[in-house]
């Protein structure tokens, strides 16, 4: 599958919602790093930019990524538009052929799924690998099929956080898995629909450069 093929899909997503004016942190991120000093942080598939905009309203640096063309455009409006765009570069990238450059404190990765062949396992190896000593990489993934997920099919199978972590094959050494859970929320979606839903959450910590 083509990246324009990856890239019209996902602006179709975005594009078919109303654009949001101040959208909301993922709980995992804000529950996990808000102790934490500020410093330089990636966001890899920002969506609709909450993440991005909490961090930059806590003083970090941020580097949005998305394949959507559109999620890229409202994210660097919305920073400019709430006095951060000086905090915040929203960058295109198709995670199978480019990654951002740089180094990072932070690295965070919500709900990276897609209906496109992806291997996930290279790109979070990278995200790793693309940590400061001491810097955290978190991973958020659906555990659970919440009723409005555009992926509906009854057999689809989450990994856990464990096999996440056994795929990206890190080495203890260097590495360390601080957090590895499947917890239980009540999530809110389109239109204000709630529903209870399960999260993988799994956090890394570069321990060694």
């Amino acid at each position: 599958m083509s990246t324009t093929d990856m890239s019209t899909f996902w602006d179709g997503v975005y594009a078919a919602r109303p654009a949001v004016t101040d959208p909301r942190p993922n709980v995992r991120l804000t529950e996990t790093l808000a102790g934490l000093p500020p410093g330089d942080a990636l966001d890899l598939g920002c969506g609709d930019g909450g993440d991005a905009l909490w961090l930059a309203r806590r003083g970090w640096h941020v580097t949005a990524v998305d394949i959507s063309a559109v999620t890229v455009e409202r994210l660097a409006g919305l920073a400019r538009s709430h006095g951060l765009g000086d905090r915040v570069v929203a960058e295109r990238h198709d995670l199978r052929g480019t990654f951002p450059r740089g180094t990072f404190d932070v690295i965070c990765a919500h709900y990276l799924h897609t209906p496109f062949d992806l291997d996930r396992a290279a790109v979070l190896r990278a995200a790793a690998h693309a940590l400061r000593s001491g810097g955290r990489l978190l991973v958020v993934d659906h555990g659970s099929t919440a009723p409005w997920s555009w992926n509906q099919d009854p057999d689809v199978r989450y990994p856990t956080p464990q096999e996440v972590a056994a795929d990206i094959d890190l080495n203890p050494a260097t590495w360390t898995v601080e957090r590895a859970d499947a917890p239980r929320r009540i999530a809110t979606g389109p239109g204000g629909r709630t529903a209870e839903v399960t999260d993988h959450v799994l956090l890394v910590r570069r321990t060694a450069a």
